[in-house]
Parts: structure tokens; sequence; C-alpha cells
């Protein structure tokens, strides 16, 4: 038995009027997916359990089967495990950002969506500043990267943990001073970004970036915080050898972290250039070996927090052409197989984040009977009489062996 689960982050979105009270989803070419749906099962899942935040970290966990509300420990610690950083007891990883910050407004949570190499020099420079026996900077890709703060009590862990940090992303354009951390470590966290602003707001790279009109790396901000988690393995909760393939170092952090091997593809960006076309085919050779294979997209999240539209239909239109197509063409000429194709969570391009609203799924496969849908829609998952109340509880289902 084979099986697939192909997510678009962030895919669904809510009706809008530029698009006649459509969705991107409803108004992208995609056959594959619509013929999954013709073929098996659509439905509806609630991926983030109540009182979690709309958060990727939160929604993938719950969707690779693992219930947040057991397992989730914090954002930085599943990326330190792809980066190849190990957590002792004490440390708190925090992701940190970087961002382009104009004057009290944070401008860019992603600052021009730096290139690993100019991003791995900044990060490096701060470590040598601001670096110490109890803080370490850790570069990852593009503008994602993590802090470690080595703690002296677990009382002091704990204030680190609890303190309260806004996702960058859910405050582009917003105030920085009135979104600032909250809470018994607050200080000491603004402490040390506004020092690496200090510091980066004279880099050269920034400079160089200005004078080309990109988007400088000028501040740093810090959120997702974690100590290390204890998760079972993949094949020990479910029996099944796999692969995870992702641009990100948050998936391939968690498919580390339970046994997963983590397939690397050229050219993965995890942005709208992304080798859509290696994902397919590297899913594709996974699935010969393993299995159960996992396949992650950025793009369409990535689209929805830049407010583009176009983008994130073109993102959804390449993910079913080059990812959704070739595993499902491979898997149809299997005796025995299921895919299931969703995103993790909403991030409609109105609000340009997170929301926890339930998204749709649809399924196919050995087993799994048709509901006659003819098309993969927000508005036929809610329509669906086949729910889920948790992502884990989706995929527990989905990869029972019946």
């Amino acid at each position: 038995m084979k099986y697939a689960i192909l997510l678009g982050d962030g895919m669904a979105d809510w009706p809008m009027a530029e698009l006649d009270g459509k969705t991107p989803l409803e108004v992208a070419k995609i056959p594959n997916m619509n013929e999954i749906a013709k073929a098996g099962t659509v439905g509806i899942v609630k991926t983030i359990p109540r009182g979690m935040k709309a958060a990727s970290d939160v929604a993938n966990l719950a969707v690779m089967g693992y219930d947040p509300k057991i397992y989730y420990t914090g954002r930085g610690p599943l990326e330190a495990a792809n980066i190849g950083v190990t957590l002792t007891e004490g440390d708190v990883a925090f992701r940190c950002n970087l961002i382009t910050a104009n004057n009290d407004t944070l401008a860019d949570y992603s600052a021009g969506h730096i290139h690993d190499k100019e991003a791995t020099t900044i990060i490096n420079f701060l470590n040598e500043k601001l670096g110490s026996d109890r803080i370490r900077f850790c570069p990852g890709k593009s503008y994602r990267h993590l802090l470690i703060i080595k703690t002296r009590s677990h009382e002091e862990a704990t204030d680190y943990v609890k303190t309260v940090c806004v996702p960058p992303h859910d405050i582009t354009g917003k105030s920085i001073s009135k979104n600032l951390p909250k809470g018994k470590q607050a200080d000491s966290i603004i402490d040390i970004m506004q020092k690496a602003r200090q510091l980066l707001e004279k880099h050269e790279i920034n400079k160089v970036r200005l004078d080309l009109g990109e988007n400088p790396a000028n501040m740093i901000w810090l959120w997702g915080q974690g100590t290390d988690p204890n998760m079972p393995t993949f094949k020990g909760m479910f029996g099944l050898t796999g692969a995870v393939i992702s641009a990100v170092d948050l998936l391939n952090g968690i498919g580390k972290l339970v046994g997963l091997d983590v397939v690397s593809v050229p050219g993965a960006t995890g942005y709208y250039d992304t080798n859509y076309q290696g994902k397919g085919e590297y899913a594709v050779n996974a699935l010969k070996d393993k299995d159960f294979v996992f396949v992650h997209v950025e793009a369409p999240d990535e689209a929805g927090h830049n407010g583009e539209v176009r983008e994130k239909i073109r993102a959804i239109e390449n993910f079913d052409k080059f990812v959704v197509g070739p595993v499902w063409q491979y898997l149809k000429n299997s005796k025995e197989y299921r895919i299931m194709v969703l995103p993790d969570h909403a991030t409609p391009v109105e609000v340009r984040t997170h929301v926890a609203d339930p998204v749709p799924f649809v399924m196919a496969g050995k087993g799994i009977g048709q509901n006659g849908f003819e098309a993969f829609t927000e508005k036929n998952g809610a329509a669906s009489e086949v729910k889920f109340k948790s992502g884990a509880a989706l995929t527990g289902h989905f990869l029972k062996n019946k």
C-alpha cells in the first residue's frame, strides 16, 4: 500500500469580489485535484485545535498525524531539528526572521525574501557581535533563522516560552512598538532585537540592498519559541516508512524528529520560483522505495501573505500540474494506494495572514468511496457530510490500511 499527502500551504481562501465571489482555488485550473475529487471523497477538517494559533507549525504537525495539543512545544525547536541544531535541557529555540523595519512600521516580514548567501552572512555577523555562552544565532534559509537561548533554570525557560511573541507576518504594515513581546522575559528579548537593529542598519549588505531598491534586512524579529519536543516515530505511530519533501526547515524538521527521510530537491526555494516539477519527480521516486510521502509546497501561503491573488492562483495551478499530477498518475497505476490533497490552513489574500477556518481536503484510493463532488473547492468541502474535528484524526483515518 502506497500513501501520499500533498499539501499546498495556505491554499484555502475566502470568496473575493475581484474574482466575482470565488476563491483562488475555485478560479485556478486544477484538473488533477478535480479528478481526484470525482474519484474519491471531498470533506472538511479543522486543522487548528481550539485555543491554538492558526500557524503552519501547528497545522502541519496535525496533518502529519501528530496531535498538537500533545506534541507541540513551539516552532523554533521543529526548525532547529532540520538545520542540525541539537537542543539540550534549558535551551529555548526562537524563530528569528530577518525583517525590514521602516521607522516604527514592520514593512516586510521577509526582508525582500533575502537570498541565502546574504542572510547567512548577516546571521553569522550577529552571532559574532551578540553571541555568547547563552545566546547563539543559527543560519537557516532566506529570511528564516534561529536564535537559541540557554536558560539557567526550568522556571526561566518556562518564562521565555510563555512570553507572548507575535509572528511578523501577522503585523506587516503595522506598528513595531505596539507588537513587541509581552511577558516576564519580554525585556531581554526586546533588548536582543534592538541591539541587532542598531548593528544591521549600518551593515554593508543593507547599504547595497537599499542602493539596488531592495528591502534591507535591518532588523530581526523573534517569535515561535519553544523547547525540545518528544514525539514517537512515524513508523512507530503508523507502521510505515516514509519521506518528507519541503523547502522549509519547519516541515523538514518535523520529518527528522519523527524519523522520516528528508528529501532535498534542487531548486526548491519555498517561494514562487520553487522547483515544482522537481518536487513531483522526487515524490514519485520516493514512493518507489517508501510506503508514504508527504510533499509540502509553500508558495500559495507566501502569495496570501503578500496579498497577491494572481500569484496565489498561479502557485495553486503549478502545484496541481507539477506535483499533484505526476503523483496521481503514478499511484493510479498501483494496485493499492491512497492519495490526499489539502491545505494546512487558509491564508486569505484579504487579511494576508493565517486564519483558523476549517479547510477542505480530497482523498481517493483503496477503501475510499465517492461522495459525488466534481471539484475540489472550499465550498464543496463545507457542503460535504465528511467532517473531521482534527487534522490528526483525518490523517489517522487516511493511513489506516483497509
